[in-house]
């Protein structure tokens, strides 16, 4: 809005009211009297124009983008601390809760034992968000365990999670404004299952008349099939019991049951033309990459369309992508699942890539 407001602009405004029977030249009394004068307006008008954008949400830095969203309850989320399956030998030893072990350069605490599961617990990073879960293998033991034999992470239970992306958050705070959240609809429900911890996206479907079920789909926060453990987490916080009691956020009279998405396996098949020196051995891993990003992108997009939308592979999104790699002339007879033809994952189900094969 000020960006005209700058020195020049002040300068000639200014030497525009002194008269021209005086020496207004660059170098003169004048000149060199109004030109600091000039050069403190063009600053105050900066911070103008930046105080205006820290007073609209679409371009506040974050600071001020969190104090705005404040006035609507809305705060970032905070990192969570990731949870995995840790498993002990011999597996009649019993962990004590609160037990420390590192896994590279991360230290994690002994939680719940897994129940029927002999020999595994919960294991819960010290440190929060997302690297929490980025690496599995053996534990070492920072506290004395007597009789401890080996101790192993396995298995991501609950993704950790990095504090909320600004853009996600303003994104959040300007759609806040859109659908009425209330008494249980569907965006509420949305609302309550994204902000659990571990959750990435979520679908829910609308009850049918004359019934009282509610089902809710989610996907993990690495856009990934859920494990039992962040399914049964959701669960608990929605009606724990499943019969509309109200003993969690859902209402009385919702009886809510949490699913996994299924994973949808996606088989490529192509032919590929590549430039001199290129071949599939040495562009494999970079086809795959970009394969495995686009599958990522559909699977992110996941939760923006309502319960049953199927998710669509391309069989067009694939080949602009792989042709985009240099080093590839031209591809074709692309198959999805052996078909030439898009795929659908129906039945709120996610891509996941399968084989990749070629003649």
């Amino acid at each position: 809005m000020y960006e005209n407001f700058n020195y020049d602009y002040f300068m000639q405004s200014m030497l525009a009211n002194v008269p021209d029977d005086l020496d207004k030249r660059e170098g003169s009394v004048i000149w060199d009297a109004l030109a600091p004068a000039a050069l403190e307006l063009e600053t105050v008008y900066m911070f103008l124009s930046w105080v205006l954008a820290q007073s609209f949400a679409d371009s506040a830095d974050r600071e001020y983008l969190v104090m705005r969203a404040h006035e609507r309850g809305l705060i970032p989320n905070p990192a969570t601390y990731a949870v995995l399956k840790a498993e002990f030998t011999p597996t009649t030893l019993t962990i004590p809760a609160g037990t420390r072990f590192n896994l590279n350069e991360l230290n994690y605490q002994v939680g719940d034992a897994i129940e029927g599961e002999a020999g595994s617990y919960q294991l819960i990073c010290e440190t929060a968000g997302a690297e929490g879960h980025k690496k599995l293998g053996n534990l070492i033991p920072i506290d004395y365990v007597e009789g401890l034999e080996s101790a192993t992470a396995t298995e991501v239970l609950i993704p950790g999670e990095d504090e909320e992306d600004t853009e996600v958050f303003r994104n959040r705070y300007l759609n806040d404004f859109n659908p009425v959240r209330f008494g249980g609809n569907i965006a509420q429900y949305v609302d309550w299952i994204n902000a659990i911890d571990g959750v990435g996206a979520s679908r829910v479907k609308r009850r049918s008349a004359g019934e009282r079920k509610v089902i809710a789909t989610i996907i993990n926060s690495e856009y990934s099939k859920a494990t039992s453990a962040l399914v049964e987490a959701v669960q608990n916080s929605l009606d724990p019991n499943e019969d509309g009691a109200g003993d969690g956020l859902a209402p009385i009279g919702h009886e809510v049951t949490v699913e996994a998405a299924d994973n949808a396996t996606i088989n490529i098949y192509f032919e590929i033309e590549f430039d001199t020196g290129k071949s599939y051995t040495n562009m494999m891993t970079a086809i795959t990459e970009v394969i495995e990003a686009y599958l990522l992108e559909l699977r992110t997009d996941w939760g923006n369309y309502s319960s049953g939308t199927a998710t669509v592979v391309r069989i067009a999104q694939l080949e602009t992508r792989i042709l985009a790699l240099s080093g590839v002339l031209d591809i074709n007879n692309t198959k999805i699942n052996s078909v030439a033809a898009n795929y659908s994952c129906t039945d709120n189900k996610i891509p996941v890539l399968g084989v990749i094969t070629h003649d």
